[in-house]
């Protein structure tokens, strides 16, 4: 094959994705090697590929395909989740445009609208993730409500029902007037709005023994009691004013009953010190039906709860009054209405909290209603012992704190959705008000002849609700290997406890802690090893990217521009675990710069050839270059245990463009030849070299999978088997590394860029050679370095001396003097001055060093090779500036 003279990411992309899927590359079976396993988190059905997508499954790639390059059966199951709230309401809305109302269909009816819309629409965020190389088995592809994932929720829900871990009962939840559901606490979203405070008197019902010379302020102060409400909207659903019974300025409603303005309903006066005295007016008007703290009160005191809402947020009834208009509509109005009746005493600007549905951004209600709801906190305790004891690992582990907190004060969750969208509860009710619950409506009649045996199949109505999504969910990892259907199946048993999960931090309790709940429930096992827990994806001003603000990119467009490889790598390059990703369209034109430096060193290399007859001795720079590359596998290895993805890539970034484009292939390229059509270099260092590179691709292969794989072909490496791809090529392993030779060869590179600056800084051609001479002061044997130094610095010779040689351009590297005899005279202030910087950054560098040195908690708590590093710094620095201030010294003479 021969390289093309530009790269067509496009096309590589395209062929090579093709070709793994046809090879069957991305399946996995149980087999004899050791398994890795990750599931995706489902993206909803609904879902188009946003920002969070893109990094999200870009570090789950990464992982599986280091797996599979370390020769593990690598296996990451892909699908969707069905998205009861999300889906529902989309399909609602398309069949409002058809003209079709949800009420004028049978579930069956509307199911099958659902399920056509599924089919048109709900794959088109996996088939997105192709594009990026997502190299998932497609073929475990599943989905929440395929028929299996289904059984298997209905057989947890039975399961848990029977451990007594899941009720119905009557309580107060969070309602979603937009959804006509309700929604779990988890899923409202805490909103500050700006919002009037309105001040609303209530006429006392009886004034009795009322002191005759009260001034008549007074007398209208006994006569009305002031409440201050966000809500004016519920006044005719309250049941009570409740005051503290220690507030003097109330005494005398003691007993009391007060009248609802405009309504005029009679409600009573209660005591509690539930009221803060200095909080408002000091009265709260109690409605049980509309707020969970005014119904524990309620319950507290046996007041009668009012329910005034339908389920879509208008009035009703019960309300008398602006019956039929929506909640919001009705709060302007009856601020005009109490205004009229003289019952407003004022508004006032208030800033306050309101709760939001997180799907639908709807302002929550609550509610009382009849739901089912699972016991959490039986659930809970082993799920958090999990993470406490570290078989589940949080990454970062400042989210364990955060899950602690939500752990141990847990609230029974409320499953039951109001919706036709999801797996329906498997309870069925009697005619006698009773219900049983099992599996099949065939299993509830057994079970309800138990009951009465005369009871027949037509006796049994199942429930109308279906299960939250996030119930469902939970059984992810267990589910796709149908673990709860078939609890001992080969599958399972083989890849479960997956390895890593990657996840956003959001969604910790809704799915994290669900998961970990289910495993021990049904497996007595932990679901996963490790959690690695990502940034928000935000925009370069802080932001969260967001469609209504305008500020996400498209990244499909993304890819076209930059390459999928340059936009996995620039996703990476700023991603560090758990911290918000502050993401500039410039990492991924640094991605697709890399990918080209990359192409355009292996075209260098594309051109020369091997030539037994040339002797050249490179074995100085090839023994570095490989030190530096095992060197460097240590450092990415050490970042991958830590889950530093962003600092593993940065490592294999830095080898590739400075060590092996920028300092190796320098040093070994061959002097051009303009005879010969290819140049020609000892066959030695070409070896050498297209080693080094095809153990470069392999490093790089899980961040840039399309370049890596194109040149992984190339006839420069020899020929292929078709099943000899870079996606399955081993690790290179970590080797020997001469640390002697890396740090002087360090000090080379120094001494190469100094002479270079040298030349830009005097205005000279880099073609003009120079003469070099060295102060030794070190152990370093500059005679092996020679070489290096003259071909690339373009130095004529490299000579020793004992002493300063005056007039010379001078500079340090590590703690040698080195001196550039320049035939133009040397501006001595200029040169002071650039020698009073060095001293001034020496001196603080050194202070720095000395206070760390000096700390001796970091030096009993950092690793020995850490604190030996900072002796070895302080070291050099103490030479470097003693050599500094000598040469002031020789200035000033």
């Amino acid at each position: 094959m021969s390289i093309a003279k530009t790269y067509s990411p496009a096309e590589a992309e395209e062929k090579w994705y093709q070709y793994w899927l046809d090879k069957k590359f991305f399946r996995s079976v149980p087999d004899e090697r050791e398994p890795y396993t990750i599931v995706i988190p489902p993206p909803n059905v609904t879902g188009v590929l946003h920002m969070g997508h893109m990094l999200n499954n870009t570090i789950q790639d990464v992982l599986i395909r280091r797996a599979r390059m370390k020769g593990k059966n690598a296996c990451w199951v892909p699908g969707t989740d069905h998205a009861s709230i999300a889906t529902e309401a989309k399909v609602v809305a398309m069949l409002k445009e058809q003209g079709i109302s949800k009420k004028d269909l049978t579930r069956e009816q509307f199911l099958a609208h659902a399920y056509d819309w599924k089919n048109k629409y709900g794959g088109i965020i996996l088939e997105q993730l192709k594009k990026l190389g997502a190299s998932c088995d497609w073929d475990r592809t599943k989905f929440t409500m395929d028929e299996d994932m289904s059984e298997a929720v209905i057989d947890y829900f039975v399961h848990l029902h029977k451990q007594g871990l899941i009720y119905r009962g009557v309580r107060m939840i969070n309602w979603d007037p937009q959804g006509k559901t309700a929604v779990s606490d988890e899923e409202v979203l805490r909103k500050e709005v700006n919002q009037k405070l309105y001040y609303i008197k209530y006429q006392v019902a009886s004034i009795e023994n009322q002191d005759e010379n009260q001034s008549n302020d007074s007398i209208l102060d006994t006569k009305y009691l002031t409440i201050a409400t966000t809500r004016p909207e519920t006044i005719m659903a309250d049941a009570a004013i409740c005051i503290n019974p220690n507030d003097e300025r109330y005494t005398h409603l003691h007993g009391k009953t007060v009248f609802i303005p405009l309504i005029n309903r009679e409600i009573t006066v209660i005591l509690d010190e539930y009221v803060t005295m200095d909080f408002g007016t000091g009265c709260l008007k109690v409605t049980p039906a509309h707020d969970l703290n005014d119904y524990e009160l309620g319950q507290r005191h046996n007041l009668p709860v009012i329910d005034i809402l339908n389920d879509d947020g208008t009035l009703n009834e019960r309300a008398q009054i602006l019956v039929g208009e929506d909640r919001f509509a009705a709060r302007k109005k009856i601020a005009v209405m109490l205004e009229e009746a003289g019952a407003l005493v004022k508004t006032e600007d208030n800033i306050s909290q309101i709760g939001v549905s997180e799907r639908t951004s709807a302002v929550i209600e609550p509610k009382l209603s009849m739901q089912w709801f699972c016991k959490m906190k039986e659930l809970a305790q082993p799920a958090l012992a999990y993470v406490l004891n570290g078989d589940v690992k949080l990454i970062p582990e400042k989210f364990i704190n955060t899950y602690r907190h939500w752990m141990e004060n847990v609230r029974d969750w409320n499953i039951s959705r109001q919706l036709w969208w999801g797996q329906q509860i498997p309870a069925y009710y009697l005619p006698t008000g009773e219900y049983v619950v099992a599996k099949t409506k065939e299993l509830a009649l057994a079970e309800a002849q138990k009951l009465n045996a005369s009871y027949t199949i037509d006796d049994l109505t199942q429930d109308e609700d279906v299960l939250d999504t996030w119930f469902s969910s939970g059984l992810w990892p267990i589910s796709v290997f149908d673990g709860v259907r078939n609890p001992d199946n080969p599958e399972i048993n083989y890849y479960y406890p997956t390895n890593d999960l990657v996840t956003a931090p959001e969604i910790l309790f809704f799915w994290v802690a669900r998961m970990i709940m289910a495993g021990h429930e049904l497996r007595q096992q932990k679901p996963f090893n490790n959690v690695y827990l990502t940034g928000i994806v935000r925009d370069k001003l802080g932001r969260k990217m967001s469609k209504s603000l305008g500020n996400s990119p498209d990244p499909l467009d993304l890819m076209a521009k930059y390459s999928a490889d340059g936009v996995r790598v620039g996703m990476l390059l700023c991603s560090p675990a758990g911290n918000d990703l502050m993401f500039d369209e410039k990492y991924c034109e640094q991605g697709s710069a890399f990918g080209n430096k990359i192409w355009n060193a292996f075209k260098l290399v594309k051109g020369w050839e091997a030539d037994d007859s040339i002797q050249a001795d490179n074995s100085v720079a090839i023994e570095w270059f490989q030190s530096r590359f095992n060197q460097a596998l240590v450092e990415i290895e050490e970042n991958f245990s830590q889950y530093r993805l962003s600092e593993a890539l940065m490592a294999s970034y830095k080898l590739v463009w400075d060590d092996f484009c920028s300092s190796y292939l320098e040093m070994v390229k061959p002097p051009y030849q303009t005879d010969v059509e290819r140049q020609k270099i000892d066959t030695a260092s070409y070896n050498a070299t297209v080693s080094f590179f095809e153990n470069i691709l392999k490093v790089l292969h899980p961040y840039m999978p399309f370049l890596t794989e194109e040149l992984w072909h190339d006839e420069i490496f020899g020929e292929r088997d078709e099943l000899e791809c870079c996606i399955v090529a081993q690790l290179p392993l970590i080797g020997e590394i001469n640390t002697q030779l890396v740090g002087e060869m360090d000090v080379v590179q120094q001494v190469i860029a100094q002479v270079r600056n040298i030349r830009n800084s005097k205005g000279l051609s880099p073609k003009e050679t120079l003469p070099l001479a060295v102060k030794v002061n070190s152990a370093i044997d500059y005679q092996q370095y020679s070489a290096i130094i003259k071909h690339i610095a373009n130095i004529t010779e490299l000579g020793f001396v004992n002493e300063a040689i005056a007039g010379a351009a001078n500079f340090v590297a590590g703690t040698d003097e080195f001196f550039v005899t320049l035939n133009i005279e040397i501006d001595v202030e200029a040169e002071k001055e650039r020698l009073e910087k060095e001293r001034e950054y020496l001196t603080g560098f050194l202070r720095s060093v000395d206070a760390k040195l000096a700390n001796e908690r970091f030096v009993s708590n950092a690793k020995p090779e850490v604190v030996e590093n900072e002796r070895k710094k302080k070291a050099d620095a103490e030479a470097k500036l003693k050599i500094v201030e000598e040469n002031l010294k020789g200035l000033a003479n």
